[in-house]
């Protein structure tokens, strides 16, 4: 069963500011003897918790959220273990729980690493870059991207090996490295079209990526931010990889 942290902190700050407000319009616990002592308790914590709640709150709902990288399909770009912080306000402001836009801020650019939703299970986080935008056609055979008919440049990388068959691919402005395992893998391959208010994603490691190729176009209504810096890497119970701390995600 998957925790709504969203939900328990906008409940939790709800809660203890709810109570704050009581006490300083009703109960007065200050000024009223022979208070109970539950309550002076409530409200002393509640005092407390509530200014730390709210920051956390609108920090996380609208600045930044951090994000733990599960999986290898975002390699070489992201790793297993990575812990990154997501721009919230990047793709427009919303409000917590019900993920309803109030303010339009920006939109997300090809090439963008980008948190959205899962469709079918919204309780799901994913992470992908931005291949396509809403009206364009992706095609995708033997691991070369056309966006609009037009070819995406990849290029060798200049370390790259049998063990670690890495490319340099150019998306718009972003330049950025992708595996490919298995030259000969046609699974995934086609034409894509890109629903209006959709945006077509795929992983860096593209052999081994759940996208959309697989699970179809993200809904805009899904997105969640887009992914900045990693600012911390631990994997298990492993030291920390302090090179990756701090590094911009490209």
């Amino acid at each position: 069963m998957s925790i709504n942290l969203a939900l328990i902190l906008t409940l939790l700050t709800f809660f203890t500011g709810a109570v704050v407000a009581m006490n300083k319009l009703v109960w007065r616990t200050e000024k009223k003897r022979g208070a109970s002592m539950g309550l002076l308790t409530l409200v002393e914590y509640s005092r407390s918790f509530f200014p730390v709640l709210l920051f956390v709150l609108v920090i996380r709902s609208f600045v930044f959220e951090p994000f733990r990288i599960p999986s290898g399909s975002m390699m070489p770009t992201l790793l297993k273990g990575d812990f990154i912080f997501v721009k919230k306000y990047a793709y427009g402001l919303r409000l917590p729980v019900t993920e309803t836009k109030f303010i339009e801020t920006g939109e997300p650019e090809r090439g963008d690493v980008m948190v959205f939703r899962l469709p079918s299970d919204p309780s799901i986080n994913y992470i992908k870059r931005v291949v396509g935008l809403p009206g364009d056609v992706i095609g995708y055979r033997r691991h070369r991207i056309t966006v609009n008919g037009e070819l995406v440049d990849l290029e060798a990388h200049g370390h790259a090996t049998r063990a670690d068959p890495r490319f340099v691919e150019q998306l718009d402005k972003r330049r950025h490295e992708i595996l490919i395992n298995d030259e000969n893998r046609v699974e995934g391959d086609g034409d894509y079209e890109v629903p209006a208010g959709h945006y077509f994603v795929m992983g860096d490691n593209r052999d081994n990526s759940r996208d959309s190729r697989f699970i179809g176009s993200i809904p805009e209504s899904h997105l969640v931010g887009e992914a900045v810096r990693i600012w911390l890497h631990m994997d298990g119970l492993s030291w920390p990889r302090w090179e990756r701390i701090g590094n911009k995600i490209q």
